[in-house]
Formats: structure tokens, C-alpha cells, sequence
């Protein structure tokens, strides 16, 4: 990530050549968005962050005097927008819930879209029980350990010397290693622990961090690690950057400003020429990011598989060569590309589901289930996915019926539950009924059900998510991904390719046979039958993030 190899397209862009400032702004934007992500671990303010950062770097780029320096320049703008937003949040407030949703975990998306296992998962989710400031340091020290930065770069942003960063970056490994502790036992099996968080909500706070910390200080089984614990800076050596989701938008068109109002505010020099040059309309694709007219970058695509290392000539693991330009959908500004830029269109089919479902009379006879053409499902794990960890994902291919068997665990961690998604989906899937003789909300006790019960606490659906049953049957006719997505509330799934035989033989298990209820059938045995929730066709950097919507 050599600066100096970017010194002519620097230049060009202060000069106000458009397609060099597109370049420069596409590759150096996951850089700052991997630095505010992680400091902030992905609260809905970090959009607005990023976006003021690159704002103001490309208003005043033509302050630059050394193009070598621009890295470190960079770098420092984010950080003092990290630090200016700490400043006016006098008072800092819990998220809201549905911003607490909307928020990508940067802790997460990390684990998911770089396929991190093991050591480097825990260091990964352990960010989550840092302070905000350990956060901010975190956010540069994991990047000069990577390759991208050096540590003089980070003492600079630090604001602080290279004697003081060498210090606090001390303090923050010793810090990071209590915290990849916690993420260890909670990954764990103790019986005491599960006791002790049995009313814990599932979000890292300083508070059960001191909890959890005093109980592993006390706890021989928490406590006794049975593999070598690698340190931190050497698990993340040559990691690549978090690529940027797909969806995420900057908009470059200085609040909105027409390019003759941008000139006039600037009448001379490089700000007005890039201001103008940025309110033209058109479309340029560079590195699965579009710019489109107005000033604002969308990421329509990211790779399929993780991002190799990037080499020395690139700021990042995105490469900026341009493919031919797409035209323009439209003459007028616009802060989102046109469907036609970023899917492909796609025939609908499929019923809507997404309003809660009545359960049927426990006694009531299921409708015949529809019999559609099989000729077999091949599964990446086998004959039989247990899929009992956050982001694992089972590859599904053919035709023919597919069972999803739920394991709801509110003994270990109840709370809200994070729906698996289906993504990635070519042709057509199906949910075409729900078996196991009992829904999961059935009571099995006094006071208790499926989804936990007073003593342990109760797992919670998402509003308009469909209450699972035991068994969940699906027709697929093509291939997808499925991935759990447990977070607030422990889950697991296992993944059976099965058949039309045994799903007719489930649904009509009932009562006489000591079962809580019959299934319910769901097929229509048309094009109209249900789809599943939680299903789209794209492969988003985050599968946690997949709206909700089941039509296809």
C-alpha cells in the first residue's frame, strides 16, 4: 500500500481530472471504512463518518504539498472525525433498537466476509468488549500489524509520540488477549457461566465484562485454555481489509450543491474544478463501486471469495482497474444507481409470507402435500449440517426437498433471535411445509416452551418473522447457501437432504402417536407457493443483513 505509487494519480486528481479522483477516492475508501468501522464496531454512525471523512479529504486535497504523505493524511482526517464525533455525543446513548438492527457489526462482518477460524475469530469478536478509545487505537494498530499502516502513521493519527504509542498499543494487546477470554468461554461449555448469563442480553457491556472477567479469574474450567493462545499481532499478520458491503453509499456531492453553487463557493483553485467535475452526470464502475451521477459511490458487487493480499502497488485488496464505462440510466442526479446498473433482473415468483401465520388446531389434518419432480440434493456438509455457530453456512444443490431441523438453546443465551438466511440463490426455492409434530412456541412445561421459559428467559422472533416448527421442509430446484446467523440467542440447525416421502410421512404424524400437533402443509404445488423469509438471490458481504422480505 505504497503512497508513492499513487503519485501521478494524486496529482491528476488535484489537477481535477475526474477519472483520477474516482480512482483515488475508490481506492482508499476500505481503507477508511475499515478504520471507522472497527472503531466504532459498526454503529449506524458509521456511514456518516466515513462519508465525512472522504468529504473532506477530497475538498481539501488540493492542500496536499506531498503526495507521499497521503496516506498518513488520510488516516488522520478519519481519526479526528472519529475523535469530533466522540466530542458531541456528550452523553452516550444505547442505540435504538431498530438502528441497533440496521447496524452491521463490524466485529462480525469481519469473521464472516474474511472467513476467520479459530485465534483469529476470537481476536476478531473480542473487539466488541473494548472501550471506545481501546476501539480507536485498535482501529490503527490492527492495520500497522496488517501491513497498511506503519507505526509513525499511527502515532500520528493517535495524535500522540511514538514512545507514548508504543505504550498505549502495549496496554491494548493485554486488554485484547482478557477480551478474546471472555469470547473463549462464552464459546465454551461451563456450567457456572451459563448460570451466571442466563439473564444477559447478549450485548458486550463494561459491566459484564468485569463479570465475566472476575469469573474466569476464579474458574479452572474457563480459565484452563487447552490449545496454545497465539498472540493477537501474529494471528493478524497479512490479513486482508473487510471489504465494503454491498449497498453501503457515498455521496460526494457536497450537501447537495449544483456544481455552479460548488464553483461559486470556491470561485479558484482545485476545489472548484473537482466540485464541478463530480456534479457531471455519469456512471464509472471501478472495483464493484459505482459513482453515479451526483457525486455518489454505491458498492453493487464485492469478490466471491475473500480478497487476496493486496500487492504493494494498491491501497487495498480492491484492484482499480476500470472496466468500460456503463452508461448513464439517467440525465438527473440520483444518490442510488438504477436497478438495471446493480441486479440482474429476475422473474418473480412466489407468495409473500411475511405476515405471521395463525397455528393451526393441534388436531387439525394437514392438506395433502404436492409432489414435486426430484432427482436429489447434494449438500456441501454431507448427509447431515449441524451448523451450531455463528456464520456457518451448508451449500445446497439440485432438485428435490431439503429438511431444517431447529435446536433452540435459550439455556445458553435467550434474547433476540438473528434468522438464518437463504442467499446466493439460482433458480427457485420453496417452503413447502412444517413438520416435527410441534411448533417451537408448543409448550412443553408449566410456563415453558420450545423458545425457553421464566427461569432461563425467552427467545425472541423478529416482528413478521414466521414462528419456526420443529421441522421446516423447502423444495429447491437449483443451489443456495443457508447460514446461521446466531447472535442475541443461541440456535443451531442441522441440514438433512430428505424427500418427498419422509416430509408427507412427518406432517401427518399427530396426536394418536403421542405428538403435540400435525404439521401444516404449505405447497400449492404452483409457482404461487410460499418462498422463504430471509431469501434473496445476491451474496451479501453480511448474511445477517438480508431483509426480510420473501418474495423472490
Amino acid at each position: 500500500m505504497d503512497t508513492r505509487q499513487w503519485r501521478d494519480t494524486i496529482a491528476a486528481a488535484q489537477a481535477g481530472d475526474r477519472q483520477a479522483l474516482d480512482d483515488l477516492v475508490a481506492g482508499w475508501l476500505p481503507l477508511v471504512y475499515n478504520i471507522v468501522g472497527r472503531a466504532l464496531n459498526g454503529h449506524a454512525d458509521v456511514d456518516d463518518v466515513v462519508q465525512e471523512t472522504m468529504l473532506r479529504a477530497v475538498d481539501n486535497l488540493g492542500s496536499l504539498r506531498d503526495p507521499d504523505s497521503f496516506r498518513s493524511w488520510l488516516v488522520a482526517i478519519a481519526m479526528r472525525q472519529i475523535r469530533d464525533r466522540a466530542r458531541r455525543r456528550t452523553a452516550p446513548a444505547p442505540l435504538e433498537e431498530a438502528a441497533a438492527r440496521d447496524a452491521a457489526d463490524f466485529a462480525e462482518l469481519t469473521v464472516l466476509r474474511l472467513q476467520l477460524e479459530g485465534q483469529r475469530r476470537e481476536v476478531a469478536e473480542a473487539v466488541r468488549w473494548l472501550d471506545d478509545e481501546d476501539r480507536q487505537l485498535l482501529s490503527l494498530w490492527w492495520l500497522e500489524v496488517a501491513g497498511e499502516l506503519t507505526r509513525r502513521e499511527l502515532a500520528a493519527a493517535a495524535g500522540i509520540s511514538r514512545q507514548h504509542a508504543a505504550v498505549r498499543v502495549q496496554r491494548l494487546k493485554e486488554r485484547v488477549e482478557n477480551a478474546r477470554g471472555i469470547v473463549r468461554a462464552l464459546d465454551g461449555a461451563c456450567p457456572d457461566l451459563r448460570e451466571l448469563t442466563g439473564r444477559w442480553n447478549g450485548r458486550p457491556d463494561s459491566v459484564w465484562r468485569k463479570r465475566l472477567a472476575r469469573h474466569i479469574r476464579g474458574c479452572g474450567y474457563c480459565g484452563d485454555t487447552r490449545e496454545a493462545v497465539v498472540p493477537a499481532e501474529r494471528l493478524l499478520v497479512g490479513i486482508a481489509l473487510v471489504p465494503l458491503p454491498v449497498g453501503f453509499t457515498l455521496s460526494l456531492a457536497f450537501g447537495g450543491k449544483t456544481a455552479a453553487a460548488a464553483a461559486g463557493a470556491a470561485s479558484v483553485g482545485w476545489s472548484a474544478k473537482a466540485m464541478a467535475a463530480l456534479t457531471q452526470p455519469f456512471v464509472a464502475v471501478t472495483a464493484g463501486v459505482t459513482m453515479v451521477a451526483g457525486g455518489a459511490y454505491v458498492v453493487v458487487q464485492t469478490p466471491e471469495d475473500p480478497p487476496p493480499r493486496a500487492a504493494a502497488s494498491s491501497p487495498t485488496a480492491a484492484s482499480t482497474a476500470r472496466p468500460p464505462a456503463v452508461p448513464s440510466p439517467s440525465a438527473t442526479p440520483s444518490l442510488s444507481p438504477s436497478p438495471s446498473v446493480t441486479q440482474r433482473k429476475a422473474e418473480l415468483y412466489g407468495t409473500v409470507v411475511d405476515a405471521v401465520d395463525t397455528a393451526p388446531d393441534p388436531n387439525a389434518r394437514p392438506a395433502d402435500l404436492p409432489r414435486r419432480p426430484e432427482s436429489g440434493v447434494t449438500s456441501s456438509w454431507g448427509a447431515r449440517a449441524v451448523m451450531q455457530h455463528r456464520g456457518e453456512t451448508v451449500t445446497l444443490n439440485g432438485r428435490g426437498y431439503v429438511l431444517v431441523r431447529w435446536q433452540i438453546a435459550p439455556q445458553d443465551r435467550s434474547g433476540g433471535l438473528t434468522m438464518p438466511t437463504w442467499t446466493g440463490l439460482k433458480g427457485r426455492l420453496f417452503h413447502v411445509a412444517s413438520g416435527g409434530g410441534r411448533r417451537m412456541d408448543d409448550a412443553t412445561g408449566p410456563g415453558t416452551t420450545g423458545m425457553g421459559g421464566p427461569d432461563t428467559g425467552y427467545t425472541v422472533l423478529p416482528n413478521g418473522a414466521q414462528q419456526m416448527w420443529q421441522n421446516e421442509y423447502f423444495y429447491l430446484d437449483g443451489s443456495v447457501d443457508l447460514t446461521v446467523n446466531e447472535r442475541g440467542a443461541s440456535y443451531g440447525l442441522t441440514v438433512f437432504p430428505s424427500s418427498w416421502e419422509a416430509a408427507d410421512k412427518d406432517v401427518n404424524y399427530g396426536p394418536p402417536q403421542g405428538a403435540i400437533r400435525y404439521g401444516l402443509v404449505r405447497d400449492d404445488g404452483k409457482d404461487t407457493a410460499p418462498v422463504p423469509q430471509y431469501v434473496t438471490r445476491e451474496k451479501p458481504a453480511d448474511p445477517a443483513r438480508v431483509p426480510q422480505r420473501s418474495r423472490v
